[in-house]
């Protein structure tokens, strides 16, 4: 009976506990709690910050072999919010995003290289405006657990970063007055599904 017993509180631990995940489960984006934020050098005087509303995409997460995971999210170009309405619409034409023949921008993974317990070197294509050039977001864990707000449901984060130059994707206008290098941080939130 003790035995019984032993097998059923371990099982109702690992239908809790992160470690439960197993090799490659797949984390849904939440939208609600994912940012992508950029930062731009304007004028000099000051950097503009924005942000994108729209994110779908997934995560497979090899807890065993984390290098075997892979992200691919896929970003809505009209979703473009920088707190300013009439610059989110220059933003939008074909000066800058050109959203109505390109709206959608994406990242694919193409590698993951671990740089530490809780960091890793996620290599992937960005594809802007048709171009698709290599990007490193340096990636930090932050949790894996389940979220009592959302049914318990297993929810893992991280936080990644990585500067582009916005000319290398053929985004052009206003050089050099408004910045090439355009810093450019990820905050992810992903549902296990």
């Amino acid at each position: 009976m003790v035995g019984l017993k032993t097998l059923y509180i371990a099982a109702a631990m690992a239908s809790v506990l992160p470690s439960a995940a197993m090799a490659a489960d797949t984390f849904a984006v939440d939208p609600a709690h994912t940012q992508t934020v950029f930062t731009i050098n304007h004028l000099g005087y000051s950097m503009i910050t924005g942000s994108f509303h729209d994110l779908k995409g997934t995560l497979s997460l090899d807890q065993k072999k984390p290098a075997q995971s892979s992200v691919d999210v896929t970003i809505g170009t009209t979703s473009i919010d920088t707190g300013f309405a009439s610059r989110d619409d220059v933003l939008r034409s074909k000066a800058f995003f050109d959203a109505a023949d390109f709206p959608t921008m994406e990242f694919k993974s193409t590698r993951v290289v671990l740089t530490g317990k809780e960091t890793a070197d996620v290599r992937g294509g960005l594809t802007l405006l048709g171009v698709t050039k290599p990007v490193v977001l340096k990636v930090k864990f932050n949790r894996l657990a389940p979220d009592q707000m959302r049914n318990n449901a297993v929810v893992v984060g991280f936080t990644g970063t990585t500067t582009i130059k916005r000319s290398d994707f053929g985004m052009k206008a206003y050089l050099p007055y408004i910045g090439d290098d355009v810093k450019i941080t990820v905050n992810f939130e992903g549902i296990q599904q």
